[in-house]
């Protein structure tokens, strides 16, 4: 028992002192362990948020909300911006880009905008926050969790070891994503005046289905009231609940869109340089291959039991 105690310190230790030089002395890279604490108040949250707000009334966050969600407009632009113009300037490729662990302007660049993507994923954390405070305890399912916990935890590993290489275009699309899905966010906040200009709101629907982040949709029965729509979580920071009817796609069709577009492509960029000889680390695109089969078996779990275990239902 202690030599493993002895290893596991030995390792620990080793993992501490060969990460990227250039990102150790940045806010939560160094050591995992802010990390850890944080995810464990997180989980404890999660756990016991729901009971603190049983008896009391849902909190409308209203301003907050629209701080919010302005502030992550703003964040994105800037990193997809620095995403974008960095892997230009550096002549950066799309199919096999190996880090550049150099203290060049490009490469500290890129390291600097890898860390405000991790950092941005911490900050998300608030959405479950602001989903117990204003009791949609419905949104917090077990899918939602682990992709937060996970992307802090993947991101982390990303910026302390790899921070840029080929994982800058993943960073760059969602950051993409994101200046007009906050945008949304914060326009629906303003309440019913501002409907008439949301009218890309299909748009912005369709743009997620083909991203990355973007997670299970399901159909929204035209004859639940709105408040018992089943949303995915990724839409309901802004309450746009009528969102998902209004690009009138069918489950099946975006089940074959979604494993085919986001899933399956990420797998076959990361499985396709596990058999190349892309100077990027195996470690990392082995663990990306693997972290998208583990969405693979959470999605396909939840477009069952959320979809066609209903309809089964209301056919008996």
């Amino acid at each position: 028992m202690a030599s493993v105690w002895q290893t596991m310190q030995d390792f620990y230790a080793w993992a501490l002192e060969n990460g990227d030089s250039r990102t150790d002395p940045w806010l939560l890279v160094y050591s995992p362990a802010p990390v850890i604490l944080i995810f464990s108040v997180y989980l404890v949250l999660v756990a016991l948020g729901p009971r603190l707000m049983g008896s009391r009334e849902p909190f409308t966050l209203h301003y907050v909300l629209l701080i919010y969600n302005v502030a992550l407009v703003g964040l994105s632009v800037y990193m997809f911006y620095e995403f974008l113009v960095t892997s230009v300037l550096a002549g950066y490729s799309y199919l096999c880009q190996p880090v550049d662990y150099s203290e060049s302007e490009l490469g500290m660049r890129m390291a600097r905008v890898c860390w405000w993507f991790y950092f941005s994923k911490v900050i998300e954390l608030l959405d479950t926050i602001f989903f117990i405070m204003r009791k949609k305890f419905n949104q917090i399912s077990f899918l939602h969790v682990y992709h937060h916990a996970t992307m802090i935890f993947n991101w982390w590993a990303g910026v302390k070891y790899v921070a840029g290489g080929q994982a800058f275009f993943i960073g760059m699309l969602n950051s993409f994503v994101h200046i007009f899905m906050y945008l949304y966010y914060a326009l629906a906040v303003l309440g019913p005046s501002m409907q008439k200009y949301l009218w890309w709101k299909r748009y912005l629907t369709l743009l997620q289905l083909v991203n990355k982040r973007s997670r299970p949709c399901v159909h929204v029965e035209p004859n639940v009231a709105q408040d018992e729509h089943v949303v995915p979580w990724w839409l309901s920071v802004g309450d746009m609940g009528d969102l998902v009817a209004d690009v009138g796609i069918s489950v099946t069709d975006f089940a074959f869109l979604f494993l085919q577009t986001q899933f399956g492509a990420i797998a076959l960029h990361s499985g396709y340089n596990l058999v190349t000889d892309c100077p990027f680390p195996d470690g990392f695109n082995t663990a990306v291959f693997a972290y998208i089969i583990t969405l693979i078996i959470l999605f396909l779990n939840f477009y069952y039991q959320t979809y066609l275990r209903r309809t089964q239902r209301k056919k008996m």
